[in-house]
């Protein structure tokens, strides 16, 4: 009786074992992106999945200008798709309001004619339909074509171009001497800009806390300086999901890539609840720093989006 017991704790003691192995290792997968010896060893056997550029300052695909007007263009859809809803907020800027009234009053002529009785049952788009109606397409959440990767991000509608901005890595922004070490740890959402600049994806535990104590903490009267939807499952900026593309494969290689985009402080503030990002302290005056993802080549409906997570600046 004693040595069926003893064997029956050792068979229990090497359950937990592989049970305590496995979350190290778990936590080890999720770390190790971040850990600069392991970077040195491994980076360079990863050829395929790397992107090289010549310098930091090239490390654009399209200009700034460009992606200036194209989160200008969706966000104005997004507003007027839901311009009942901001009259409240618009009412304090009576010019403002006055332009998206009339936007909105095109729209509805375009969409269902002069008939006024059509225009008052007009039914409220999903955002996701905004963004196809705006750009041709629109990109959603499912699982990934790639074996244990968990969520992916696709092409659920229409055409992308090549050049186009396709979606948006949301999340708090930190500088360098800023506190991110607790909200990093079993984290796998840290984003690095060039520059040093972290950019904390994880929509789940203390990093959602902070992000939307950060976004209360920077309202303006009615107006929001950010947008915390991203953090549920029905973002109101249907762009906001470049934290679940994945890393390419030597099977899947890259269609987009990450860049890096400042806001300009004349960007309108009726449209920044839509900025699926917030500095994680404004005593510092800086511009707010986004990353979008642009697209390598042509996208077809279906096909999933995947990037490069290491940029080589030589």
């Amino acid at each position: 009786m004693h040595g069926r017991r003893r064997r029956s704790a050792d068979v229990g003691d090497a359950a937990g074992g592989m049970v305590v192995l496995r979350g190290l290792r778990r936590r080890w997968d999720a770390y190790k992106y971040r850990f600069v010896p392991w970077l040195a060893l491994n980076v360079r056997r990863q050829r395929r999945t790397l992107r090289y550029v010549p310098e930091s300052s090239q490390d654009k695909i399209i200009s700034d200008e460009d992606v200036f007007e194209t989160l200008l263009k969706v966000f104005t859809a997004l507003l007027v798709n839901d311009f009942s809803r901001q009259v409240p907020a618009l009412a304090l800027l009576p010019d403002v309001k006055r332009r998206y009234a009339q936007l909105r009053t095109a729209e509805l002529q375009m969409t269902a004619g002069s008939s006024r009785s059509r225009q008052s049952q007009r039914v409220l788009l999903s955002p996701e339909e905004v963004l196809f109606r705006t750009l041709g397409f629109s990109v959603n959440r499912d699982r990934s074509s790639l074996p244990s990767a968990g969520t992916g991000v696709f092409v659920s509608k229409g055409f992308v171009p090549k050049g186009a901005v396709v979606a948006m890595y949301p999340g708090t922004v930190y500088r360098k001497h800023e506190p991110i070490f607790f909200q990093s740890l079993g984290n796998p959402f840290i984003f690095r800009c060039i520059d040093g600049i972290l950019i904390d994806g994880n929509d789940k535990g203390l990093s959602r806390s902070v992000y939307r104590s950060c976004s209360w903490r920077d309202q303006l009267g009615p107006f929001q300086m950010s947008d915390v939807s991203w953090l549920t499952a029905s973002p109101q900026n249907p762009l906001a999901v470049g934290q679940y593309v994945n890393n390419c494969s030597y099977e899947k290689a890259a269609n987009v890539c990450y860049q890096e985009f400042d806001v300009p402080r004349h960007f309108p503030v009726e449209l920044k609840q839509y900025l699926p990002n917030i500095v994680y302290s404004h005593e510092i005056e800086s511009h707010l720093r986004c990353v979008v993802l642009v697209t390598l080549r042509d996208i077809k409906q279906g096909e999933e989006l995947f990037s490069n997570y290491y940029t080589i600046v030589n």
